[in-house]
């Protein structure tokens, strides 16, 4: 990208927006934390999955050589995000009478499937947890040698204070040590720790835990935040361009991740930190811990009674990115709505794109319209604005449509790569959707034309109306035009 053109990022870690700048150019690392997979994915999985996706794809556009990690989350995620309480995998597994392994599948293959009808381009790389426990042991042995972190009755946990006497923990979240020895309080069972805001590096097995693996100090399993800073390190190096993931995890996983990487490796681990902000009903984060979640299926087929209707995958999509990654989205049927309009406003532009005729000039400027979503698209991923912007191009497209406005050859093939990259290519939406399939969908509107057209020929306006009403109540809109009848989704 040239210094003309140059993208800016916002970076949690020092809370401003940068120029992106590589550390190896064109090679980028990004690291963004994938799901605990112990349920059906989410509209919170879906905007943290989303948003990255567009990170990857802009910069593949720009050229850059992303090696894109999501990790999978299969062990060590205990209930309530603590250290504490029973795996959440293993208590679904419990539930489901299944095993762990085939908790994990099940839900894998679920947000695989949900993220491919959501158009999410694959990661590079997708490690599990389970599958680098070597490692993490690895960096564990690090930290004791170190001093930084202390084992007890065959667990270790990470020492907060010592690290905080020469580094800065909290420097991503703005907590201060001090403010966490008055509020952190301690719970049962933890003791053990020295301090109660300490978290577990390893943590030994109970008779009954059904994920363990042996170590040098017991059989049991890895701390939650530990797998994150292994498989970032092994995958992308030390340090790294950027780590992704939802607000929520920005502490204390985060925070975490920082901590330990930076104490067993002697540098900061990532460059740029970026975090999406949630999704919210009724002004409260959607989660499963909260249970007011909706998942994804539900979303597609209309099933959760909180639903009016069903939502195609493109127009979640559509829903999520018409909102600043960084801002808060509130869920509604209205919003969704207002986002299924609009999808179909875009796809209809991009359909009417396909049809102009160019004249021997133009009325609008193109190459300014180019300049507004790429300038939009480097302040800091900014899809709302890029999505405004696009809309004034499908004015432009209705307004030569109707012959209010002219275009010239060389400006209508702009116009059509700007929806090219920056519509499908970048935002990823794509013209097909569960409710709007061309491949089914055009032959069988050509047919129902063919028999309207045919009914009005023979003066025949009962069978005519009548059609016309059925296809408006789909939310299908005819137009009679001198050389047939064209239909578009109602906008």
């Amino acid at each position: 990208m040239s210094k003309a053109n140059q993208l800016k990022v916002y970076n949690t870690l020092t809370r401003q927006k940068e120029v992106f700048e590589p550390l190896s150019p064109p090679h980028v690392g990004m690291y963004v934390c994938g799901p605990t997979v112990y349920g059906d994915p989410h509209l919170g999985h879906a905007r943290s999955a989303i948003v990255f996706d567009i990170v990857f794809r802009y910069l593949k556009h720009h050229g850059y050589k992303v090696r894109y990690v999501r990790n999978i989350t299969d062990v060590g995620h205990l209930e309530n995000d603590g250290d504490m309480g029973e795996d959440k995998i293993a208590k679904k597994a419990r539930l489901e009478q299944l095993e762990p392994m085939e908790i994990v599948q099940i839900y894998t293959d679920q947000y695989h499937k949900n993220m491919a009808q959501l158009n999410l381009l694959n990661p590079s790389i997708e490690p599990r947890a389970s599958g680098h426990i070597i490692e993490q042991i690895e960096m564990i042995q690090k930290l004791l040698k170190k001093d930084l972190a202390y084992e007890v009755k065959g667990s270790i946990y990470f020492n907060v204070v010592a690290y905080d006497a020469s580094n800065n923990y909290g420097k991503l979240s703005g907590r201060k040590i001090e403010e966490l020895m008055k509020n952190t309080r301690k719970l049962e069972g933890q003791e053990d720790k020295k301090n109660p805001f300490d978290f577990a590096l390893w943590k030994k097995a109970q008779p009954e835990h059904i994920m363990k693996w042996p170590s040098p100090w017991s059989l049991g399993f890895p701390g939650w935040h530990l797998e994150c800073s292994v498989m970032g390190a092994k995958y992308l190096g030390t340090p790294f361009d950027i780590h992704g993931g939802g607000l929520d995890l920005l502490f204390p996983h985060h925070e975490c991740e920082i901590a330990q990487s930076q104490a067993a490796n002697d540098t900061d681990p990532v460059k740029y930190w970026l975090h999406n902000n949630m999704i919210t009903i009724n002004s409260q984060k959607m989660s499963k811990s909260l249970g007011n979640f909706i998942t994804l299926d539900e979303l597609f087929t209309g099933s959760h009674n909180a639903l009016e209707q069903a939502y195609s995958p493109m127009t979640v999509r559509f829903f999520i990115l018409q909102a600043h990654y960084r801002g808060t989205l509130d869920f509604s049927n209205k919003a969704l709505q207002a986002a299924e309009k609009g999808l179909n406003k875009l796809l209809n532009g991009i359909s009417t794109l396909k049809k102009l005729k160019s004249s021997n000039s133009s009325s609008s400027n193109i190459n300014k319209l180019k300049e507004s979503c790429e300038t939009a698209m480097k302040d800091d991923f900014n899809t709302s604005i890029l999505i405004s912007c696009l809309f004034e191009g499908v004015r432009i497209i209705n307004s030569v449509n109707l012959g209010e406005e002219k275009i010239s050859s060389e400006d209508l093939d702009l116009l059509k790569s700007i929806f090219e990259d920056y519509a499908i290519k970048i935002l990823g939406f794509t013209e097909k959707t569960s409710s709007n399939d061309n491949s089914l969908v055009d032959p069988l509107m050509d047919l129902i034309l063919d028999i309207r057209q045919e009914a009005r020929s023979k003066q025949d306006y009962e069978i005519s109306d009548k059609i016309r009403e059925a296809l408006t109540k789909m939310k299908i809109v005819t137009k009679d035009e001198q050389d047939g009848t064209s239909w578009n989704y109602e906008e």
